[in-house]
């Protein structure tokens, strides 16, 4: 260890149930879902919505993130899996051997790409709810939550930086290095802690919150703007790049977010949203 590095080398199981073990990853997840509910259901007494509403909601939207952000990953990034191992598309197991793993494939895109399709079926329930609702109001959270997802892979040792070709970074012992690299994890996490207040601030403290698509737009440029330029600093993890060349899969995924969060923020606003 020198002065401006560290050796990162944490077991990345919390503790045990038997043979089932709690990860910090999976924490994370979990953490986010919480605060994101709690986030939620203070919006909802806020703007006088039925709180019964909230179960439904926290369902449609968990499983909506997870289902799109592993099938994000498999499609962008790890192809291969469909039929190589199926079974572990949706499973978070190993084969040969047979282990548990959790999900540690799970791609953000894909998440939000997921989220839009769970909360236009959620909506379909309570048609009197407008989808830029749901959605502008979502965002919050769910930048929120993007902080503890890169925590995790922090945790995990995973989607880890760059060499720095200097003394400082972070020295990943379980990937059986001795050099540091970018905590590549830990700039994207930071980055989406300023999504969030900003988020947040302007819900709470301006009249762009209740502007229909604002903030989910909003959210798009943001989000998608950080995890751009922490791409700079990641190794790389696959996926298209190699084929289109100057960008990583990441960042090339990135681009339609943020110019359909731009046409949201500044498009004309209809009669009706």
């Amino acid at each position: 260890m020198t002065f401006l590095s560290i050796v990162w080398d944490p077991n990345d199981t919390l503790f045990e149930i038997g043979n089932f073990p709690i990860k910090y990853y999976g924490l994370m997840w979990m953490l986010a879902f919480v605060l994101g509910f709690l986030i939620i259901k203070n919006i909802f007494k806020k703007e006088g919505q039925p709180l019964e509403r909230l179960d439904p909601l926290f369902m449609y939207t968990v499983l909506s993130i997870m289902i799109g952000a592993r099938l994000g990953h498999v499609l962008f990034y790890q192809t291969e899996l469909i039929w190589q191992s199926p079974l572990e598309v949706f499973l978070p197991i190993k084969l040969n051997p047979f282990r548990f793993t959790g999900f540690r494939g799970l791609a953000s895109h894909g998440a939000a790409i997921g989220a839009v399709i769970g909360m236009y079926l959620y909506k379909r329930k309570y048609p009197d709810l407008k989808l830029s609702w749901i959605l502008d109001r979502l965002v919050i959270p769910s930048a929120l939550g993007a902080v503890f997802v890169r925590f995790g892979n922090f945790m995990n040792s995973e989607i880890v930086g760059e060499p720095t070709n200097s003394d400082y970074g972070v020295i990943f012992k379980q990937l059986g290095e001795n050099f540091p690299r970018h905590p590549a994890q830990l700039y994207e996490a930071i980055g989406y802690v300023f999504v969030f207040l900003i988020l947040y601030f302007i819900y709470y403290k301006t009249d762009k919150g209740q502007k229909p698509w604002y903030l989910f737009g909003l959210f798009f440029v943001l989000l998608m703007t950080v995890r751009f330029f922490a791409e700079f600093f990641k190794r790389s993890q696959g996926g298209f790049e190699s084929a289109l060349g100057v960008f990583t899969t990441g960042q090339w995924l990135s681009i339609p977010f943020i110019i359909i969060g731009l046409y949201l923020m500044f498009r004309k606003q209809p009669a009706t949203a």
